[in-house]
């Protein structure tokens, strides 16, 4: 299925101004805002976040899935598509993120 079929399938993120993702020291390492050319990313990982309890290496393996062509893209251009970059490098270092959602 395309990335936009995916995304259609996930609960909303109207109610998300933001997703900050935390190291193992609670620290923010990233955020992902709720704004034009993101919201695709968010609605991802809030739904990923929401099912897995935050990014883990399963997480990170079904939302490669969900990106769907944007997924072999990102592997074939790294840097273009940060948040996918993300992902591959939880599956890479088993090492995964808390997530914290900040309302609208």
């Amino acid at each position: 299925m395309a990335f936009a079929d995916n995304l259609r399938q996930l609960p909303s993120i109207a109610h998300l101004s933001a997703l900050e993702l935390l190291d193992d020291a609670g620290q923010v390492v990233a955020t992902i805002p709720n704004q034009p050319g993101k919201t695709g990313s968010l609605t991802v990982y809030a739904a990923l976040a929401a099912k897995h309890g935050g990014i883990t290496p399963d997480a990170a393996c079904e939302g490669l899935e969900l990106f769907a062509e944007h997924t072999e893209d990102a592997r074939q251009h790294p840097g273009n598509h940060p948040n996918i970059d993300r992902l591959l490098e939880v599956i890479a270092s088993g090492k995964g993120y808390a997530v914290r959602t900040v309302a609208a």
